[in-house]
């Protein structure tokens, strides 16, 4: 673990919400930003991104259950729900304020079924803005890697344990832009985070998230499309997994989403192009004002 990793897990709390212990960091004053993140890691992702969005605005990234450094047993059912219902448990300890909302990858799903859960409760944090960056908006056009195939075979079990670093690395590496690969260091703390808590023995669960019902997709999608709050994509034009397909895809059912494209970038917008992507961010949030 490095020591920025180090330093990530000491400026971070813990909220015990149904047994679980839920690792959170929440800086700054100002209007509440909810950093939602992807799979494998956790609320690290968003480390690069922090001091160009934390000015004027109180930052809030959790760590969801069987990822980075919350809890991460065996015996649990790692659903988008209850993703969605630990972001809200730790909105809740805020007192529920609005919030704007960025996601990136199991995030962006995560943040479809906050939706969801708003059109069930009303008095639930209410959501002032959506950014959403490389994600799978659309199961169908989602384009899983041969890693994240094993882990949902039924070989996932066996295999999670076992995954060989290397392959870890060749698989993270393939996400990113051929002109923005992640450093050693980052590959490190990406691992780090996966091994944290011994989740590589859940790490089969976890990423199941990609395999979507058809009825599930559908009331996704649609908490999305039907949503008037202000929604923007950011998207790594070069990400196999969600990058120019998805939003082909995704244009296909709104041809007039607010769509601010990365040419080059990979699957991490956040950390591949820091500025540019919090440029977009901060953008938004201004002209949604």
């Amino acid at each position: 673990m490095s020591p920025r990793l180090q330093d990530w897990q000491t400026r971070g709390r813990a909220l015990t919400w149904q047994g679980l212990r839920l690792f959170h960091v929440v800086e700054g004053q100002g209007p509440v930003v909810l950093l939602l993140h992807g799979y494998p890691t956790g609320s690290f992702d968003w480390h690069a991104l922090w001091p160009l969005l934390q000015p004027g605005y109180r930052l809030l990234a959790p760590d969801f259950p069987g990822l980075g450094f919350s809890d991460k047993p065996r015996d649990c059912r790692y659903t988008l729900e209850l993703h969605a219902e630990a972001a809200d448990a730790v909105l809740d300890s805020l007192g529920r304020p609005p919030v704007h909302v960025v996601a990136h990858d199991l995030g962006v799903r995560v943040a479809q079924a906050m939706l969801l859960r708003r059109q069930a409760d009303p008095t639930l944090s209410p959501l002032s803005s959506l950014v959403l960056l490389n994600g799978a908006l659309c199961p169908e056009a989602y384009r899983p890697r041969l890693i994240q195939r094993l882990l949902a075979s039924p070989a996932g079990p066996w295999l999670g344990p076992r995954i060989p670093r290397r392959a870890f690395d060749r698989t993270i590496t393939g996400l990113f832009g051929a002109m923005t690969p992640p450093s050693r260091e980052l590959l490190d703390d990406f691992w780090a985070l996966v091994e944290y808590g011994d989740g590589r023995r859940i790490t089969h669960s976890v990423g199941s998230f990609w395999r979507t019902p058809r009825a599930e997709r559908d009331r996704l999608v649609g908490a999305l499309l039907g949503s008037a709050v202000p929604l923007r994509l950011i998207n790594g034009s070069a990400d196999p997994n969600s990058g120019e397909l998805m939003m082909q895809r995704w244009l296909s059912l709104s041809p007039t989403a607010d769509l601010v494209r990365l040419a080059a970038i990979g699957h991490w917008p956040q950390l591949e192009a820091p500025v540019a992507t919090a440029d977009a961010i901060r953008s938004f949030w201004h002209s949604a004002a």
